[in-house]
C-alpha cells in the first residue's frame, strides 16, 4: 500500500490555530487521517482539478 506524506500550508495552520480548542481537535485528527487514507469516505472530488473536500463538522477540508 502506498504512503502519502502530509503538508500544510502556513496560511492553513494559522486558520487551523485560530479555532475553538475542540473543534480543532476534530479537525486536525481527520486532517491527519488523510495520510492514511487520501480518500476516505465522505470526501468529494471538486469539479475542474485535482482537489477534493471532506467535512469535519461546521468546516470544510479542501486538499489535493
Amino acid at each position: 500500500m502506498a504512503s502519502y506524506r502530509l503538508v500544510i500550508k502556513p496560511s492553513a495552520s494559522k486558520e487551523i490555530e485560530a479555532l475553538p480548542k475542540q473543534d480543532r481537535k476534530r479537525v486536525v485528527a481527520r486532517i491527519e487521517g488523510l495520510e492514511k487514507d487520501p480518500r476516505p469516505v465522505g470526501s468529494e472530488k471538486l469539479s475542474g482539478n485535482e482537489q477534493y473536500r471532506l467535512r469535519q463538522g461546521n468546516y470544510r477540508i479542501l486538499y489535493s
